[in-house]
């Protein structure tokens, strides 16, 4: 299914801000639709297109192919910001993606008011096999840290999760970043989007830590921000048209 989630309006700071946009310029309606690691199918269908409705940007959040990001961003008109995943790389990925911009790794990108910083794959990407490196996640939280501090992002893009939020700890390679979860308590973002963790081996795609939540969004997820609505639903079917 393609699901949804809301980031509605924060009261506290009244109806021009959002949650986690600390002292940022009022914004309205944005929508994002996020995806990674799995061709989410019910996309191929122009009616479950015309469903989603209008984003205002894709989001990539890794291990997708740069033709998939591509047709995503054509059929919906929308620019497209994505990170890398450690299944990103290669001759023939680095060949495909030359149509692609530029991955929004380690620096940040405003959309409609809404700030968004990405984190690719840490670590060199020359290699066929992606070395989990802790040392370089390190290395990217660091500066992100210290640079983003004032003003600090709505919407933090990773293709793996911080340590214990959305990841699956048995498991080495796909255990999440300490130096993440170090960054998102620094930072404190509304919204953490990431992939890399099967939806099967977690009981649940949404995590909550302080402020912020931390979003599974393998497959596709639509986010919208500056709305009021339910935190979750479902808006296609996995295969298929829908009727």
């Amino acid at each position: 299914m393609i699901r949804r989630v809301s980031l509605p309006w924060n009261a506290d700071v009244g109806d021009g801000l959002v949650s986690g946009d600390i002292g940022g310029p009022a914004i309205g309606r944005v929508r994002f639709l996020a995806v990674s690691d799995e061709h989410e199918r019910a996309l191929d269908f122009e009616r479950n297109r015309e469903m989603v409705g209008t984003v205002d940007a894709v989001l990539g959040c890794g291990d997708l192919e740069p033709d998939y990001l591509s047709f995503l961003a054509d059929a919906f008109r929308a620019p497209l910001l994505y990170v890398r995943g450690n299944h990103d790389r290669s001759l023939n990925w680095a060949a495909t993606s030359e149509k692609l911009p530029e991955p929004l790794a380690g620096r940040c990108q405003t959309i409609g008011g809404v700030t968004l910083v990405g984190l690719s794959w840490p670590g060199g990407d020359r290699a066929t096999h992606a070395i989990r490196d802790e040392q370089a996640a390190w290395r990217q939280a660091f500066p992100l840290a210290v640079t983003r501090r004032r003003q600090q992002p709505l919407i933090i893009l990773s293709h793996v999760p911080p340590r214990g939020l959305g990841d699956t700890p048995e498991d080495h390679y796909h255990r999440g970043f300490a130096a993440y979860e170090w960054l998102s308590r620094r930072l404190k973002p509304a919204l953490w989007l990431h992939g890399h963790t099967s939806l099967a081996a977690v009981r649940e795609w949404r995590v909550t830590s302080g402020n912020t939540e931390f979003v599974n969004v393998t497959g596709a997820v639509v986010v919208e921000v500056g709305v009021r609505g339910p935190p979750e639903t479902t808006i296609g079917a996995t295969q298929g048209e829908m009727a």
